[in-house]
């Protein structure tokens, strides 16, 4: 049985259901599966003892998490060396403007470019709205950008646009390297 690692970086939470959801892929795959969230790993973290890698992390004000970054700098000769991948999670991939998705694919390579990174996989996969877990003020910054995007705006509920087809195909794909 092979060991794969699964770390992420999650701000409101939708990066850990995507994490969640590509666990359970591999588990039902057969591997043996461990999630960490990047903003509290446990101590002494070797993703070197692991078979696989997937590292995944959300974009937020054009950036993914610096503890996420940190990380896969850190790691990243173990990274290159074993099988992994990495997902990029952001409002800009559910878009209908090609632009808006260009821009999220901009990101995620600029993130490998920054950290030295040459996965194996990555995957842009859009997030979710969730209006019901924001303040006053992120609620209507996150409404009008959504109106300029033309996303949704019914801030009495989330609205979520995780493609999990793509989600659990990039995990499933991934199981095939090992």
């Amino acid at each position: 049985m092979t060991r794969i690692l699964v770390a992420y970086g999650s701000t409101e939470g939708q990066t850990a259901t995507i994490a969640d959801r590509m666990g359970d892929v591999l588990a039902a795959e057969g591997h043996d599966v461990t999630l960490v969230h990047l903003n509290h790993p446990p101590a002494g973290l070797e993703p070197g003892s692991y078979d696989g890698v997937i590292v995944g992390g959300s974009i937020h004000m054009g950036s993914h998490q610096q503890y996420v970054t940190d990380f896969v700098h850190d790691q990243q000769t173990t990274l290159n060396r074993l099988p992994s991948a990495f997902f990029s999670v952001s409002l800009s991939s559910a878009s209908a403007d090609p632009e808006a998705r260009s821009a999220a694919e901009g990101l995620l390579e600029e993130f490998l470019e920054e950290t030295g990174w040459d996965p194996d996989g990555t995957l842009a996969v859009a997030g979710a709205l969730k209006y019901s877990e924001y303040g006053l003020l992120k609620r209507f910054v996150m409404r009008r950008i959504a109106r300029k995007s033309g996303g949704d705006t019914d801030v009495s509920r989330d609205h979520e646009y995780t493609d999990w087809d793509a989600v659990e195909a990039f995990a499933a794909e991934f199981a095939t390297l090992l």
